[in-house]
């Protein structure tokens, strides 16, 4: 599915991935909209080399000691050859590529670089996931699964020396972002949500999945967010949550970018003190009603551009997702009912002709005067007619 081109005006890009289309647009920001919004001070940094058999990496994965964050799409990216080459690569006592590890407080730590190639390690030698094939070197040892090497080589896998880098936890959070993206090797960048998903606790992840596998969700999306590839799901739901739990939207000013409005979100709802389990059930069902309002005024272009020259179903669009589900939940179901066709027009003629709100669904949607646009048209379409 490519862009209608007969929207004019609207700006319809989809983003692909691994030469598919992945049913959400893109959004044209800044170079700079993923930099750090306050310059930070490069003696904050505290990095320290380690070394760790691969043993004892094993077993910190096992007692979950070291977080390879679960439910990451991108683990599937790896082909049975590469899985494989790299297992070679370490029987043939090759050193690895060194990794880098964040550490929180309580002495847990995270995978920021190396999360596929640790997954792959210990799906071999504990999840006896895939067995050895298209080996470069070692042709004796195809088919064979880590229980079927010989002695000699289960122990050079387990032996063989991790070189890690470690990100101290008194280095602050939006450092530790920048640190990943700029070491991140994997083959494909990793996204600021991917890179969220991997530095945060299990507690926003299990929510944000709750979220994303609800069926209104996906009925409201269209199915196209379903365990998203580029985990767009998560960065909708959470788009939702950070901004619902503002007092007030004149609050976004002062966080500086939506990159950071989002990083703190998701440290609120790791930490129970600050967000307990009854208000994530509330914002749950928040999340739940403003996907089913969304969909009750929309239908099928619910959270898509939509402007009065087109009925083509354009791909989902984060910036009015987070806006109009912030605007929608608080909306008697009745009152959107009754005047659905007026609120209606009244959106798609804002897609097609305000050019204002049209740069604040599409492009730099994290500045300030952009996000007040796009959430001051929706409530003012929400208001009862005069």
């Amino acid at each position: 599915m490519s862009a209608d081109p007969n929207i004019k005006g609207v700006g319809l890009v989809e983003e692909v991935f691994h030469g598919e289309q992945t049913g959400v647009e893109i959004e044209q920001n800044d170079s700079t909209a993923s930099q750090i919004a306050d310059p930070w001070d490069p003696e904050k940094i505290r990095v320290s080399t380690k070394n760790f058999s691969l043993r004892n990496i094993l077993d910190m994965i096992d007692s979950e000691d070291l977080d390879l964050a679960p439910d990451f799409q991108r683990n599937r990216v790896w082909k049975a050859r590469q899985k494989s080459r790299l297992v070679e690569s370490l029987l043939l006592q090759i050193p690895l590529p060194a990794f880098y590890f964040a550490e929180d407080d309580d002495g847990l730590l995270r995978v920021v670089d190396g999360l596929q190639r640790l997954s792959t390690i210990h799906g071999f030698v504990r999840g006896k996931e895939f067995r050895l094939a298209d080996l470069e070197y070692l042709n004796q040892e195809q088919g064979k699964r880590f229980g079927d090497l010989s002695p000699s080589l289960q122990r050079r896998l387990h032996n063989a020396q991790i070189v890690a880098h470690v990100i101290d936890p008194t280095t602050p959070s939006e450092v530790k972002y920048d640190i990943f993206k700029r070491i991140n090797t994997g083959g494909e960048p990793l996204n600021s949500m991917e890179i969220r998903h991997c530095m945060s606790r299990s507690r926003s992840r299990t929510f944000l999945k709750r979220c994303t596998s609800s069926e209104i969700f996906h009925k409201a999306t269209g199915g196209v967010l379903r365990d998203h590839v580029r985990m767009h799901d998560r960065e909708s739901a959470l788009r939702f949550l950070a901004f619902r739990m503002l007092d007030d939207i004149e609050q976004y000013d002062s966080v500086g970018s939506l990159e950071r409005l989002l990083d703190e979100a998701v440290t609120k709802i790791d930490d129970p003190t600050r967000v307990s389990d009854s208000e994530l059930d509330r914002l749950f069902r928040d999340f739940e009603r403003s996907m089913q309002k969304g969909y009750t005024l929309f239908g099928k272009h619910a959270f898509r551009k939509w402007p009065t020259t087109s009925n083509y179903r354009s791909p989902i669009n984060r910036a009015l997702l987070e806006s109009w589900c912030v605007a929608l939940v608080d909306v008697d179901e009745v009152f959107l009912t009754q005047h659905r066709d007026r609120i209606v027009t009244g959106a798609r003629k804002a897609m097609t002709n305000d050019y204002l709100y049209i740069n604040a669904i599409s492009s730099s949607t994290g500045d300030p005067a952009r996000v007040n646009r796009r959430f001051a048209v929706a409530r003012k379409l929400l208001e009862p007619a005069q």
